[in-house]
């Protein structure tokens, strides 16, 4: 056995911070727990995101859970994606039992059992928080990007919207954008072409077969109002920890573009919204991302270059993102660079492929005296893990293979009626879930053709009178005057800001009272 005391010196060392941390696990030498070898995360250092990986069945979404725990202990916020849909435990008390006594008896510290503040989100209509986001909120880079348009068809639908702020027409769902563009493209052509520019009919038709597409994978019950407020994901609970939000994406698996419409809205508008913040004690707001490797394989290269993106820009707003995925090459190597934590479990070498990926990613931990890491990844156990972070100078910690902590809170899903008990004493589902259709684009255009259509039909007695016509206000103008109109002054005046985002292709909008994603 290699030097045991020399190494409890060299994981002290890496693993003892002077801010504020919370415990992970207990290293292991040659198998064996090593009593007092701590292996601790800073908060300090959570905004510089994470990678939590492994082999199905060796405890990755129950590393997600303990971290989670930690950072809520500690008053930081966090946002789960879940989407195998087995993380809505941590809202209920877990259970102790031998196993857990077993490993506190190695690792050493207390167990005791915790529910923790929780709050259930959906992009449909399953139980929880209704998540939603005006068309005009999500902007026409974002949608452009989504939609997967060419250069020609994104200028036309940035002309569009800009028509749409130029004549009060809010763009409140799909609905509305969709009659803008067929407005765009037939009666309303000549009058758009005159103050914007050419329409090509065939661009407004490809756009709108793709929206068309959207809406086949869900996307209609996303954009709408009322559009969910950002700070209502950075709340704290009234005992102090951080409020653990989960979006139940579990029936969107098959539905790409609709998670990548969410994806983009969320990474933007957090990114828009929230203030530059520089190196803070704590992150703000930690976001961790569910089976990543289902996002990777199906996302748009939109959403993937989102991502890279956001992890390069967005630490500086305080706000941390982790992956949880099978495999670490899952990750594109532009994004993995950027991890600063990284959670090992173990990886299977079944193939000649596998042990090639095993190799490459021992190749990405730093190097140790004291473990073989190839090795060691096809031998840890469930419950165990190589870990490295960053410390409070930015450098990575020694390479510790972890005996990881339980989580407190259960280790396994609410039932039906516990979720419908959450959902039911949420404020949020209170505030959020009530359906609203406000007068927007799509009624105050069809108004206008009707009333051009009536107009059309009089002419000719007009004509019969000695062809005078009383002088009245167009139609659009009449609506546009009107109460109803005016009721919907809260979206319309909150037309996107073109901020940095804008330059960096990222949409969203600025910081201010009210102000919303969703």
């Amino acid at each position: 056995m290699a030097n045991k005391e020399a190494f409890l010196d060299y994981i002290k060392a890496g693993y003892t911070f002077k801010g504020e941390f919370f415990k992970l696990g207990c290293a292991m030498l040659d198998g064996v727990v090593v009593a007092g070898a701590d292996v601790n995360l800073p908060l300090k250092t959570l905004n510089r995101h994470g990678l939590i990986a492994g082999a199905t069945g060796t405890g990755k979404t129950k590393t997600l859970q303990v971290i989670a725990e930690g950072l809520s202990d500690a008053s930081v916020p966090v946002l789960l994606m879940d989407i195998k849909g087995d993380l809505s435990g941590i809202a209920a008390a877990g259970i102790s039992n031998a196993k857990i006594a077993e490993r506190y008896d190695k690792i050493g510290g207390n167990w005791s059992a915790s529910a923790y503040p929780t709050e259930l989100l959906s992009l449909s209509h399953e139980k929880g928080v209704r998540l939603r986001a005006t068309v005009s909120e999500f902007g026409p880079v974002l949608l452009s990007k989504i939609l997967e348009l060419n250069d020609t068809q994104a200028g036309l639908v940035a002309m569009l919207f800009k028509y749409c702020d130029d004549n009060k027409l809010p763009l409140l769902d799909l609905k509305d954008f969709k009659k803008v563009l067929q407005y765009s493209s037939a009666e309303g052509k000549a009058e758009l072409e005159k103050d914007y520019g050419k329409i090509s009919t065939t661009s407004t038709g490809t756009i709108l077969r793709k929206v068309i597409e959207l809406e086949q994978q869900g996307a209609g019950i996303f954009f709408g109002e009322k559009s969910f407020e950002v700070d209502d994901l950075m709340r704290i609970s009234d005992d102090g920890r951080g409020v653990i939000s989960i979006v139940r994406v579990t029936d969107i698996q098959d539905r790409p573009k609709l998670f990548s419409t969410f994806m983009l809205s969320l990474l933007a508008e957090l990114y828009a919204t929230l203030p530059e913040e520089g190196d803070l004690d704590k992150p703000k707001l930690v976001l961790f991302i569910d089976e990543a490797h289902l996002i990777f394989q199906e996302a748009s290269d939109a959403l993937l270059q989102q991502i890279e993106t956001i992890v390069k820009l967005i630490r500086s707003k305080g706000v941390g993102i982790f992956f949880c995925t099978q495999n670490p090459m899952d990750v594109p190597p532009s994004v993995l660079g950027q991890l600063g934590l990284k959670v090992q479990h173990a990886l299977r070498a079944f193939t000649a492929n596998d042990r090639k990926t095993i190799k490459q990613t021992a190749e990405n931990y730093p190097l140790s005296d004291y473990y073989k890491t190839d090795e060691l990844l096809t031998q840890i156990g469930i419950g165990e893990a190589l870990i490295t972070c960053l410390n409070e100078k930015g450098t990575p910690t020694p390479l510790a293979a972890t005996m990881l902590v339980s989580p407190r809170s259960r280790m396994d899903v609410l039932t039906s009626a516990e979720i419908d008990q959450l959902a039911d004493g949420s404020k949020l589902v209170k505030k959020y879930n009530e359906e609203i259709d406000n007068e927007s684009a799509y009624e105050i255009l069809t108004a206008k053709l009707e009333e051009a259509a009536e107009k059309s039909a009089a002419a000719p007695a007009a004509k019969g009178n000695g062809g005078k016509t009383k002088e009245e206000k167009g139609m659009l103008e009449t609506v546009l005057d009107s109460s109803v109109a005016r009721q919907v002054g809260r979206t319309a005046a909150s037309m996107i800001t073109r901020t940095l985002l804008g330059a960096l292709g990222l949409g969203g909008k600025s910081k201010k009272k009210g102000s919303s994603w969703f």
